[in-house]
């Protein structure tokens, strides 16, 4: 299959769950500052959420870039990928109305943890099929930040039952730590 065809048909199915997200925004019954107030927590999931698809777009975008080839694996792992992501109107949706209640939390958190998982296989088979010396496998190298992600969303579900708006800051914290696109992959596909 060719790259571009996978990357256009991921392209495509991100562009999906930015539409179904926004729909999630329901315009407030009013027209004060009050009743903006009602719906700020479905706003800020929803700009969260936008964020993270953002991410997962640019930089699965480089690591496509990346690829020399795409075989059945690699189809798989970004069919995977997309599943994941694709759960993210309904995790955003659901934690929004609720206001960050704990068990919504815990559930975006177990999407958001499992859609880093689902892209951490996605880059190893890349990864694999570049050669364990490519210049890509230098660039990733021990994959620290995405280590870490994973880490922090998996302490983020659990604090989630306690201090859910704790666990709030730590998925912002992630975002940030990933709002800057990934340059390792970058450098390598620019070469």
């Amino acid at each position: 299959m060719e790259k571009n065809r996978l990357e256009a048909f991921s392209d495509g199915v991100l562009a999906i769950i930015i539409t179904i997200m926004v729909l999630e925004l329901k315009v407030p019954e009013g027209a004060d500052l009050a009743s903006l107030k009602r719906v700020l927590p479905v706003f800020l999931t929803y700009l969260l959420s936008f964020i993270y698809v953002g991410i997962y777009w640019n930089n699965h975008h480089h690591l496509l870039k990346a690829a020399h080839k795409v075989n059945g694996a690699i189809m798989w792992a970004n069919l995977h990928l997309l599943f994941w992501l694709s759960l993210f109107p309904f995790a955003t949706g659901w934690l929004g109305a609720n206001h960050f209640k704990p068990v919504p939390s815990a559930l975006y958190g177990a999407v958001m943890l499992l859609a880093g998982t689902a892209y951490y296989i996605l880059q190893s088979l890349i990864i694999a099929g570049r050669g364990c010396d490519s210049k890509l496998a230098a660039a990733i190298g021990r994959d620290y930040k995405g280590k870490l992600s994973l880490v922090l969303y998996a302490l983020a579900i659990a604090v989630s039952f306690l201090w859910p708006w704790l666990a709030a800051g730590i998925y912002v914290f992630v975002a940030l730590l990933w709002l800057i696109p990934d340059r390792r992959i970058a450098r390598v596909v620019h070469e």
